[in-house]
């Protein structure tokens, strides 16, 4: 039974909120806000949204709440400065070629159970220099990891790598 099968049903917010993700990209590529613009962008996006919705169910994942947008803005900011420092720390490290390195395996694991959630987990321990997302099994995300403590445990993985992101994504994604 594959993931995509598990995700909760899109609901009538999730349909309108890519709707209007569709709708916004629409207004952006034509440039102009004319009233024959505006209905035929309308009808081109609820199309668009009728027919590619039951392919979109990864859209399930995202907690459509008032204070989303706040807990998006907080990830962005806290993944910012993770991937200034871990770009310093990898510098760091090319720059001082005696600094001993314990490349290392690890799983980390999470609570986000969205296909969603656990997929902008995975990327974001890719993106930041250091880590490396391998593959994703369920509630576990399979890491290489730069430098990594001698006999390191599952929760000191967990915490040290993903607990920060988990905690801002948890804020907008299921």
């Amino acid at each position: 039974m594959d993931n995509i099968s598990r995700e909760p049903p899109l609901t009538l917010p999730h349909y309108l909120f890519i709707f209007a993700t569709v709708y916004l990209l629409w207004l952006l590529l034509v440039g102009e806000l004319s009233r024959q613009e505006l209905i035929l962008g309308g009808l081109v996006s609820l199309v668009v949204t009728l027919v590619s919705a039951p392919h979109l169910l990864i859209f399930g994942g995202v907690k459509l709440r008032i204070d989303a947008p706040l807990h998006l803005l907080r990830y962005l900011g806290y993944f910012f400065v993770a991937l200034i420092r871990a770009n310093l720390d990898m510098a760091r490290r090319i720059l001082s070629p005696s600094l001993p390195i314990n490349p290392c395996m690890v799983e980390v694991e999470t609570g986000l159970c969205s296909t969603l959630g656990r997929l902008m987990l995975a990327n974001s321990i890719t993106l930041t220099p250091g880590t490396l997302s391998v593959d994703v099994q369920e509630n576990r995300i399979l890491v290489h990891w730069v430098d990594a403590s001698p006999g390191v445990d599952l929760e000191a993985a967990t915490r040290e790598i993903a607990a920060g992101f988990e905690r801002h994504l948890g804020g907008f994604l299921r």
